[in-house]
């Protein structure tokens, strides 16, 4: 297309980082392509927890505003951070190939662990999977891009700061002293990349097709079904993941209470051709197996 691509994104270094690899492979199919970079609510308001903001999607509404205004054609997003529900008019375009979906820990020594410990986190999904396991540990938030909270983490008495190792790798951050915490559960999607675009414009679409990863689309779908049939946005602790080997896909999810002393979860395994709706049918068993109750107490404590 003769069209210059105007990519829209956050201008924190992760987001830049992002939107460049797909200006790179849009580049790569012979496209010409602009980056048009913003500042999101949530980076810009650094000094309150993310549930305590009440905003559903809030590192992605200004991007939305843009591409309704028609001054980007597409958004690239860290697809952990949307709402299952796009906004209207709008469509998931690509989903690219996912990259590693833990959370690690960065840590200043592992002695902690066996005694008292305070870790830093603005998730409530890591404070409640944390709490869980550790129930004796205070919990800090920790808030700012990936930069700022590895500063924080430097600068404050912290025994460690958990992260997306995804995040960490793609902009080359990933210190030695990180542990990889394979027990706790990733936010739905976590790992993966999204380019939304606008329905109407089918000329955009068919030029990000060729960016869509088939696996990591499925995956996503079936975590992000989860998400939204539990209604948790992105304030509750959900921790979903689904992957695929050798046609089967294995999915596992679970609901906290906001102090971890809860756990629902779920494991399913199901043929890929069967894994329309799993993540549906996963939450619904969640919501019969005192979940709906659970989701009742979680959004009267945030509110």
């Amino acid at each position: 297309m003769s069209k210059v691509i105007r990519i829209g994104t956050r201008d924190s270094e992760l987001a830049l980082w992002q939107a460049n690899t797909v200006k790179d492979k849009l580049e790569a199919l012979g496209h010409k392509t602009e980056l048009v970079p913003v500042k999101s609510t949530g980076d810009l308001i650094l000094d309150k927890p993310l549930y305590e903001l009440g905003i559903t999607g809030i590192f992605t509404k200004t991007l939305d505003i843009a591409m309704l205004n028609g001054t980007i054609d597409v958004a690239v997003h860290s697809m952990k951070d949307v709402p299952t529900a796009l906004p209207e008019g709008m469509v998931q375009a690509a989903v690219l190939e996912r990259a590693p979906t833990h959370d690690i820990l960065v840590h200043k020594g592992l002695d902690f662990l066996k005694t008292d410990g305070e870790i830093a986190t603005g998730s409530l999904r890591r404070k409640a999977q944390w709490l869980n396991r550790y129930p004796k540990h205070k919990i800090s938030d920790l808030r700012g891009n990936v930069n700022t909270r590895l500063q924080k983490l430097e600068d404050n008495n912290w025994n460690g700061a958990i992260f997306a190792e995804a995040g960490l790798k793609r902009i080359n951050l990933l210190p030695e002293n990180a542990e990889r915490l394979d027990w706790m559960l990733p936010a739905p999607a976590q790992g993966a990349m999204l380019i939304v675009a606008m329905e109407k414009d089918k000329e955009i679409q068919q030029a990000v097709a060729p960016l869509n990863h088939v696996e990591t689309k499925i995956c996503t779908t079936v975590e992000r079904g989860f998400l939204r049939q539990l209604e948790g946005g992105c304030t509750a602790p959900i921790g979903a993941l689904a992957t695929i080997a050798n046609g089967i896909l294995f999915f596992e999810g679970c609901l906290f209470s906001l102090d971890g002393k809860q756990k629902l979860e779920i494991k399913e395994e199901v043929s890929v051709t069967e894994a329309v709706g799993l993540g549906k049918r996963c939450a619904t068993k969640i919501l019969e197996s005192g979940g709906k109750e659970l989701m009742k107490e979680i959004k009267q404590n945030l509110s």
